[in-house]
């Protein structure tokens, strides 16, 4: 694997919620094109993040590479000590980039005087942790020096060639706001060069020509107070052997500092799964509510109210409802009941739902991170019936419940691989632990089965 993506980003705190205090809504373009970029980053399922950052550890002849296992940061210094995050660090593979820039004659440090992940890193981590859990998929932190622009370039291609060589799926983040004189009333005043270099960027971006990244004048980049152009010049050398699409997100400056976000896609980004679903799911609101529900509970750990006015379909009779999850099409839970137990459908689908995704015995609770590539459906149950012959059954149409001395199995119609009344009467048998050769009372059932499609299929 290689370099999967780029995006350059900026930093503000003030986009932060707890330090912007309501400021944060001037900057509302880049606010959701930062959410655009953290699910762009979940699709693409990385084994590592990299950013880069200006306010990281700086040197003036070498480069700062983070090794620690663990990082912790937060934004006390923005007046938001309750606003924190801990990453997990990749000390293997800062160690192979060390190794490449050393053959280089490229110094490279991990000593970090403040011992806390800086606001460069911190603000684009913000935005990644409402897409992915931050536990378990590493981050590597690296600052900019004070070594010439090709230095910069060199350690761009060092990542790239790292990330091959140790067959890494690598997310580049580009952490650097653009200039900081675009207006009189801003922090740092007006000055010319401000408007003229942020226009330079807005086109280098929006082309993707990222070598000119190299050929801006220095005397244009002092000027304008630009802070991000090393970092993104260390992104154009990552991505200088990859094909990619580039893409200009959006633009903005109304404190008088210029913040840019682009997109640098090298691997096709998989088709959004949650769009997908939503768009399937909103014809069968069985099927959205049982999603909404595990997605609100699995980010959140609420019950989500039921749906009013209530749908026609949720409408109904109470009824014993199975909800199945699955992930890129693997079994990933499912729980339910035979006969109602709760007063309405949608209570009964929402108490299912939860169940499925956080108590199935045979799996782990779903992550946030999964979240995404979930699939459901929705099976409920018609009133059993007794049954004198086999004959009677069709595992393609009807469920089955076994029954001997107070044990009971079920198992839904239609299921892969279950071909065979001898095979669901084995499997419903074993689920409720009575033997093969003992002899059971069965019953039929019939079932709507609600899909992801949103079409409701009978099963009768």
């Amino acid at each position: 694997m290689s370099l999967i993506g780029a995006y350059a980003v900026p930093h503000p705190p003030l986009i932060v919620p707890a330090v912007g205090k309501g400021e944060e809504r001037a900057i509302d373009t880049t606010i959701q094109n930062f959410t655009e970029v953290a699910k762009r980053v979940a699709q693409h399922q990385p084994d590592l993040i990299i950013i880069t950052s200006p306010h990281a550890p700086l040197y003036r002849d070498g480069f700062f590479i983070a090794d620690a296992a663990q990082e912790e940061g937060s934004m006390a210094r923005f007046n938001a000590p309750e606003e924190r995050l801990t990453i997990q660090g990749d000390p293997a593979f800062a160690h192979h980039l060390e190794e490449q820039l050393h053959r280089h004659s490229i110094a490279v440090t991990h000593r970090d005087p403040d011992h806390t992940i800086d606001h460069g890193s911190y603000v684009p981590l913000y935005f990644l942790a409402q897409t992915l859990d931050l536990s378990t998929v590493p981050v590597l932190r690296i600052g900019l020096s004070g070594l010439p622009a090709q230095d910069h370039r060199f350690l761009g291609q060092a990542i790239a060639e790292v990330a091959r060589s140790t067959d890494r799926r690598v997310v580049l983040i580009a952490s650097g706001d653009w200039s900081h004189k675009l207006t009189p009333d801003g922090p740092y005043g007006f000055a010319p060069a401000g408007p003229v270099f942020d226009d330079t960027l807005v086109d280098i971006f929006s082309k993707g020509s990222l070598s000119e990244l190299f050929t801006i004048d220095e005397t244009l980049c002092t000027e304008a107070a630009e802070c991000g152009l090393r970092s993104f010049q260390i992104m154009a050398g990552a991505l200088e052997e990859s094909p990619f699409e580039a893409e200009l997100l959006s633009y903005e400056g109304p404190f008088g500092v210029g913040y840019g976000i682009a997109a640098f896609e090298v691997e096709p980004l998989p088709e959004d799964p949650i769009s997908q679903q939503s768009t399937q799911e909103s014809c069968d609101p069985l099927v959205a509510l049982a999603r909404t529900t595990v997605e609100t509970y699995v980010r959140t750990g609420a019950v989500v109210d039921i749906p009013t006015p209530l749908p026609s379909t949720l409408d109904t009779e109470p009824a014993g409802v199975f909800v199945s999850l699955h992930e890129k099409g693997e079994l990933r839970g499912c729980i339910g009941t035979i006969s109602a137990r709760r007063e309405t459908l949608s209570e009964e689908i929402i108490t299912n739902a939860i169940c499925a995704c956080s108590r199935d015995p045979r799996f782990r609770p779903v992550t946030p991170e999964e979240l995404p590539y979930l699939s459901y459906s929705v099976d409920v149950l018609g009133k059993p019936e007794a049954i004198f012959s086999l004959e009677q059954l069709d595992p393609k149409h009807y469920g089955v419940i076994v029954e001997r001395h107070g044990r009971s199995g079920l198992l839904l119609p239609d299921l892969e691989g279950v071909d065979t009344v001898a095979d669901q009467l084995a499997i419903a048998k074993a689920k409720a632990g009575i033997r093969p050769a003992e002899d059971v009372s069965v019953k039929r059932f019939e079932v709507v089965r609600h899909t992801k499609g949103g079409e409701a299929a009978f099963r009768d």
